[in-house]
């Protein structure tokens, strides 16, 4: 082979792109986006910054554990699923599409969609509402209420619906598994 046709054979490979691994890269930058942002109010000084102040502090209410810990396993499973998972995912498509050959058409198509929609609608739904009670939840905890006070008037109207965001997830990445197994069995190469 001349290095004429080898440069051409090289060119021509990475030309090849992959339309689902780009959109879960996309929304994989988009969550460590919304990841960056809502890691500021954690370091945000107690003390505050420029005139502003969280009171009480999110480390605050995140180190007195008890309705704080949802916090901190909301924004654990942001930075895991949200962006960790979304982007490893794109890893998958990616291989289908360019280095199997098999771009995905007609209903793996449909199920790719689906898998991008519901996957990280759910995760930032879930993740939000966990972060959300927790810091409501602490900061009520620090401001004098009861734990109960806390479980009943705060988390437990959370349950349900974050259950449901998980389980929107869930459907999505189930989506997505079945568009793998449509997509290798009956995409022809």
């Amino acid at each position: 082979m001349t290095s004429l046709e080898t440069a051409q054979r090289n060119n021509l490979q990475t030309n090849v792109a992959s339309k689902w691994s780009n959109r879960f890269i996309w929304a994989a930058i988009i969550q460590g986006l919304a990841a960056t942002l809502l890691t500021i109010p954690i370091i945000w000084p107690s003390g505050g910054l420029f005139g502003l102040t969280i009171n009480p502090a999110v480390a605050q209410v995140i180190a007195g554990g008890s309705a704080g810990t949802w916090y901190t396993v909301g924004y654990l499973t942001y930075i895991m699923v949200g962006v960790i998972a979304v982007g490893l995912t794109a890893l998958f498509y990616y291989h289908f599409e360019v280095a199997m050959g098999k771009p995905y058409k007609g209903v793996a198509n449909y199920l790719a969609w689906v898998h991008l929609v519901l996957m990280n609608v759910g995760v930032a739904a879930a993740a939000y509402m966990l972060m959300w009670g927790g810091y409501f939840g602490g900061a009520a905890l620090a401001t004098g209420k009861t734990a109960e006070y806390v479980h009943v008037n705060i988390l437990s109207g959370l349950v349900d619906p974050i259950g449901y965001a998980i389980i929107i997830a869930g459907l999505g990445v189930l989506a997505g598994g079945i568009g793998y197994i449509v997509n290798y069995y009956f995409t022809k190469r």
